[in-house]
């Protein structure tokens, strides 16, 4: 999976968490391997532009996604097996995820793993226009979430057990010593 993060917000964003979480929620939703995303981190003016012009709607917003192929999360079982393809792009603003962030009471990185798991199913065709839609995406978007937070929590676990495994086998090598 190809995922490449350009930061032109100007704020310190973590983009080995983007690209964690976004492989995450692919992989999660069955997409074929070689499908490669694109994500910019855009400042508000810049996201403000976008907004404008893609959906008529003035000011900045948190995050928006641009499909390039039509696709559905695990396709038909009759279907032949997709190929690779490009996804699409999302664009995140950093700056007014902060303000999202401080509202709701978490981490900006927080807000930017929840906003990059929406932008994702957006890209897979989900959508949030309809109270139907909207209880399905959101649905999934949180169980999305708290599978990869529990994932990051578990990765961190064993690598920590690892260490302190390797520092206990450290010190017994003077166990064998007279």
């Amino acid at each position: 999976m190809s995922i490449e993060v350009s930061n032109e917000s100007g704020l310190d964003v973590s983009e080995v968490e983007l690209i964690s979480v976004a492989k995450f929620v692919l992989a999660k939703m069955d997409v074929n391997p070689g499908a490669e995303l694109s994500m910019v981190l855009l400042d508000t003016a810049a996201m403000a532009d976008l907004h404008m012009r893609w959906m008529d709607l003035p000011g900045p917003t948190d995050v928006m996604s641009f499909p390039m192929d039509e696709l559905e999360p695990g396709g038909r079982p009759d279907a032949p097996e997709p190929g690779p393809s490009m996804l699409g792009d999302i664009a995140l603003c950093p700056e007014f995820a902060a303000e999202q962030a401080a509202a709701a009471g978490h981490s900006l990185g927080q807000e930017l793993a929840l906003l990059t798991v929406h932008g994702v199913l957006h890209l897979l065709g989900y959508d949030h226009a309809e109270p139907e839609e909207e209880k399905e995406m959101f649905a999934l978007q949180r169980r999305l979430l708290e599978e990869w937070v529990a994932d990051q929590v578990e990765t961190y676990r064993a690598q920590t057990q690892s260490e302190k495994d390797r520092r206990l086998l450290d010190k017994s090598r003077y166990f064998d010593e007279s």
